[in-house]
């Protein structure tokens, strides 16, 4: 997987420890989801350099109080907003999805355990993503142009079905 990994042009959270790494999509771009929203090639570009230098955090299932994990890698490409991330080795290890500096206990750590077997095991695969919508037009549907990204999120059913994890470090690729 480090090869599918290399050279990217991304907003960067630094060196991670161990953990569970792996890249995917976490919107796709120009196919409308459940909710009626349409995302436009562009719309994560001030986001993106935004949060360059910054570690966005990678929660379980959108829950604030589930930090797991964070996204090392983000930037648009043709297809959508590709991701790389990494499950924590244990406890989220971040502080909290708003770097508040929370106390990490057994059930987070039992929280991340779980994230990163089903997520090893290919039994949760799907990314959404937490944001603001800052332009937009039209409704139903609405073509979203600029958003704020809040967080990016493993979930069992993505608001778009085609928004998945595609490869996970030590993991082979189906065949």
């Amino acid at each position: 997987m480090s090869g599918v990994m290399r050279g990217e042009e991304s907003a960067r959270g630094g060196a991670v420890g161990a953990g569970v790494r792996f890249a995917g999509y976490a919107a796709l771009f120009d196919r409308e989801d459940r909710g009626g929203d349409i995302i436009r090639k562009g719309a994560f570009a001030r986001a993106i350099a935004q949060w360059r230098g910054r570690r966005v955090p990678l929660l379980w299932q959108h829950r604030p109080d589930r930090p797991i994990g964070m996204i090392e890698s983000l930037a648009e490409d043709v297809r959508g907003l590709r991701v790389i991330g990494r499950v924590a080795a244990s406890g989220g290890g971040h502080g909290g999805a708003h770097g508040g500096g929370l106390a990490r206990g057994e059930d987070d750590d039992a929280v991340v355990r779980e994230a990163a077997a089903l997520l090893r095991a290919g039994r949760v695969n799907g990314l959404s993503f937490g944001y603001r919508v800052t332009r937009a037009e039209g409704r139903a549907p609405r073509v979203l142009r600029d958003l704020d990204l809040i967080e990016v999120s493993i979930v069992s059913f993505p608001m778009q079905p085609g928004a998945r994890i595609h490869a996970v470090e030590g993991v082979p690729s189906p065949a």
